[in-house]
């Protein structure tokens, strides 16, 4: 009887391991890194009228 409620134990604790590292990779994919709003390439506008 003790193996098979280590077994249970053992697969309970594999499913909720595996939910939270999915919940987990979601977590991750869906997060948006912190862009800065300056601009690679700038035009110097000088000596132009407008």
């Amino acid at each position: 009887m003790s193996r098979l409620l280590a077994a249970t134990l053992t697969v309970a604790l594999a499913a909720a391991l595996a939910v939270g590292a999915a919940l987990g990779v979601v977590a991750l994919l869906e997060a948006t890194p912190e862009q800065p709003n300056t601009p690679l390439i700038t035009y110097e506008r000088t000596g132009q009228g407008s």
